[in-house]
């Protein structure tokens, strides 16, 4: 997305003149306004959020306040049409940076999971995970939270659902009942760390969907054996996490403990003691003995925080060079400024509207997401 330059003068803002500057915005919207914040954001930019949580939580808290007129979503933009899809139509939902995007999300189109989906439907016949389909070819479509509104919609369209880091489990267990075959996308990391620990074997149940190859790199006879179809997709931040810094950290701290997002590499899951969705990670630390160690595979902001936070523990970055998740980072408090003094004039600058049909669909995969939740 085109995010046009700020006007000159914000560029020439101290820390100190932008910060009072947003309090003073805040203060004159009042309860027409709520900042979410992603965990993964600056301090700068979480000292000003209303609630802050990961994708999943900020998915729930998006219409925790429905007398607010406007949603500043500081994250990226697929969360942004999270937000518009579920809060009501008077709420306008706007995303400070529209150049806030995420590479993982770009890594699966509209186009490539339709054609996907009709290059499976040619090797196993009816697909659709309805009750008229055959029994044996079913096929839920699941998408990871971090893709577009159209993906979302196709899911939803296609009797899916959406999940998080954090219901992974759940919503694998809940398709896995519907159909006998998955396509997740576009993480293909966190499709294989779920379907490991659900007791599954990642070299006979899964297979890798390359979306610029015929069948995805595999054969008629792969596809049909398969249980998982995992798209070639990552994190660029979680792949930068390797089994090196796992024995590294060991090596450095006996008593270490090691925990890591699932969207890193199966080998580093494994080689780690803990993982989880981000809001696990910081229940971890939070919960954690005093003195405790504790070596995090996750983004920077993150980490630092929880450092900062937990002065009583030793918490530190399993990769020894700053991993920030650069789209994230788009989100300048001088744009969150330049945002919150429009909207003040009366200008809503930036606004994410998701159309119809595609919020329409989205909202029923989205629904079943909150449904499903983090139940076993």
């Amino acid at each position: 997305m085109y995010q046009a330059p700020l006007p000159p003068h914000y560029a020439s803002l101290t820390d100190a003149e932008c910060d009072l500057r947003i309090q003073r915005a805040k203060e004159a919207l009042g309860r027409n306004l709520v900042i979410l914040g992603h965990h993964y954001q600056r301090d700068e930019i979480i000292a000003h959020a209303d609630y802050r949580g990961d994708s999943y939580k900020l998915a729930k808290d998006a219409n925790l306040q429905p007398e607010a007129m406007f949603i500043v979503f500081c994250g990226v933009h697929f969360m942004a049409e999270s937000a518009d899809i579920l809060t009501p139509d008077h709420q306008v939902v706007i995303l400070p940076n529209m150049a806030a995007g995420c590479s993982m999300a770009d890594m699966a189109n509209h186009f490539q999971v339709k054609n996907a989906w009709k290059q499976i439907a040619s090797v196993l016949g009816d697909i659709e995970a309805t009750e008229d389909s055959s029994p044996g070819n079913r096929v839920v479509p699941v998408t990871y939270i971090n893709s577009a509104a159209n993906l979302k919609a196709f899911v939803g369209e296609h009797h899916g659902t959406v999940c998080t880091s954090t219901n992974a489990p759940a919503a694998l267990k809940w398709a896995l009942g519907r159909g006998e075959k998955v396509l997740f996308f576009p993480d293909q990391h966190l499709g294989r760390n779920t379907g490991f620990k659900m007791g599954y074997d990642p070299q006979k149940d899964m297979i890798l969907w390359d979306p610029f190859k015929p069948f995805g790199g595999n054969t008629p006879d792969r596809i049909k054996e398969a249980t998982f179809i995992l798209w070639k997709g990552h994190c660029s931040v979680h792949k930068r996490f390797t089994l090196e810094q796992v024995r590294t950290a060991r090596d450095l701290h006996p008593s270490v403990k090691v925990l890591v997002h699932p969207e890193c590499e199966l080998e580093v899951v494994q080689a780690s003691d803990l993982a989880g969705s981000t809001e696990y990670i910081i229940q971890m630390v939070k919960e954690a003995e005093p003195g405790s160690i504790w070596a995090i595979g996750t983004e920077i902001n993150l980490v630092n925080r929880l450092a900062k936070e937990h002065k009583d523990k030793t918490i530190f970055c399993l990769d020894p060079q700053i991993c920030p998740c650069s789209t994230m980072y788009r989100i300048h408090p001088t744009f969150l400024c330049w945002i919150l003094e429009n909207l003040v004039e009366g200008k809503v600058m930036n606004q994410v509207k998701v159309p119809e049909p595609t919020a329409h669909w989205a909202r029923v995969a989205l629904a079943r997401m909150l449904e499903i939740g983090t139940k076993d």
